[in-house]
């Protein structure tokens, strides 16, 4: 069966009609502004200041609206409608991901706006924040088809909004407790890593190693979530 892009354009509409009669989804996904904002009033000294917010926009949209999006077709028991309409399964997952990636991206752009971010490679650090936003989509794919309420989907992604946003500042602290020294090698560590070679003059080739792990994370959270979702579709 072929693509159909007009079929994913179709659900996409649909989320975006969905959200914005969710106020609390949708308000959740602007916090990160306003910390931005404050911020950028402020004067923001390192690269982790401003990836801190970046990170949380990952999460709150990336990953939050996307998984209050699948959570809620669940509640109104939907899903299984979805899943048995002639749309192919990718169909569904990119017409399910299209509102979540361009919200992160243009919510990024945004904050970067109002920290006063500019990478010194922007062609490197825009493919790295792809990157990671798709990894926190497939993440928010995963967490909402675990889910069944939009009230579950809000409470399961609050310790991985804490892990991916604020565990870089654990690192420190490996020294002591050799098991955070793992934090390095998530996501969002790699992003930051990422962000300060770059600004001290790396290119694509210099951070190769943080682009392929971020991938890595990428195809296993899109592993699980195909696993899942087959397994949806035979309950």
């Amino acid at each position: 069966m072929t693509f159909s892009m007009r079929r994913s354009i179709a659900i996409l509409q649909k989320d975006y009609k969905d959200l914005s009669k969710n106020l609390f989804v949708s308000s959740s996904a602007l916090m990160p502004l306003i910390l931005a904002a404050i911020y950028g009033r402020l004067g923001v000294e390192t690269i982790n200041e401003h990836y801190m917010v970046f990170n949380m926009v990952l999460c709150l949209v990336a990953a939050y609206v996307q998984c209050s999006l699948i959570a809620e077709e669940k509640e109104k028991n939907t899903l299984r409608g979805l899943m048995l309409s002639p749309a192919t399964t990718f169909e569904i997952i990119i017409g399910k991901s299209l509102l979540s990636f361009i919200g992160t991206i243009l919510i990024v752009v945004v904050a970067a706006l109002l920290t006063g971010y500019a990478p010194e490679n922007l062609a490197v650090v825009s493919i790295a924040i792809v990157l990671s936003t798709f990894f926190y989509i497939g993440l928010g794919t995963l967490l909402g088809l675990i889910t069944k309420t939009i009230m579950e989907a809000s409470i399961i992604i609050l310790p991985f909004m804490c892990i991916f946003s604020f565990g870089d500042f654990l690192l420190p602290l490996s020294d002591t407790y050799p098991i955070i020294g793992v934090l390095e090698y998530f996501p969002n560590s790699q992003l930051i890593q990422l962000a300060n070679e770059v600004q001290t003059g790396a290119g694509m080739i210099d951070v190769i190693n943080n682009i392929i792990v971020i991938f890595i994370w990428i195809v296993a959270i899109f592993s699980l979530v195909t696993v899942l979702y087959r397994k949806r579709m035979i309950d």
